[in-house]
């Protein structure tokens, strides 16, 4: 059975967007998710140079405790990991693709995340983000070092098609260098991105321990 409206995770485009993931500063926004539709509105503010960056309004600390704060943590390799704070707790490593074919093909950013929210009892949970809304009733697929992983694709978010695999996929990003996404556009076109595994296993261990 298919988890569609209890993904979190493909709601944090906004964020990754707004995040400079070469930063080695931790970085936070306002969160605020909504589960039925797995929207969300982010807020992403950054202090003013020569400026504290722990200096915060009476109306920031109050969207900190409806909504939570989602904080950078470290980057491992090519790995990012980040924490939610909030009345459930997520945390979720992410990473962007190293390349992307066919070059000429205009899309926006992609994604791939691994998250935990212990409070729903949910760990390793798998999301990927293409860019570009997909070909309905296409199946995506992942591929880490041959193990080839079926997707189920809804607008622009795609998700692993058995979600008892989610462990397994893990342990083969673990032992891998790299996975490979390949995706058909609504027009058509096939996308393939690839992601660096650099990391991922030191990512995922951090990723853990702040969800413990």
């Amino acid at each position: 059975m298919i988890r569609l409206p209890q993904r979190a995770v493909p709601a944090l485009l906004v964020f990754a967007f707004s995040l400079s993931l070469s930063a080695p500063a931790p970085t936070t926004v306002s969160l605020a998710f909504s589960g039925a539709q797995a929207k969300e509105k982010t807020d992403a503010k950054k202090p003013a140079k020569g400026k504290p960056a722990k200096a915060k309004s009476d109306k920031a600390k109050k969207s900190d405790s409806k909504g939570g704060k989602s904080t950078a943590v470290g980057r491992f390799g090519d790995w990012d990991v980040f924490t939610t704070g909030g009345k459930s707790k997520t945390c979720y490593t992410l990473a962007r693709p190293k390349d992307r074919a066919p070059a000429s093909l205009k899309r926006d950013d992609a994604y791939v995340f691994i998250s935990d929210r212990p409070g729903e009892n949910v760990r390793n949970e798998v999301s990927v983000i293409m860019g570009f809304s997909m070909k309905d009733g296409s199946e995506p697929t992942a591929d880490i070092g041959g193990n080839v992983f079926h997707l189920v694709a809804k607008g622009s978010n795609a998700w692993l098609k058995n979600p008892a695999e989610e462990g397994k996929f893990v342990e083969a990003m673990k032992r891998g260098a790299k996975l490979v996404v390949k995706a058909s556009s609504a027009r058509g076109h096939t996308s393939t991105d690839t992601y660096s595994l650099s990391g991922i296993s030191d990512a995922l261990a951090r990723t853990r321990k702040e969800c413990q």
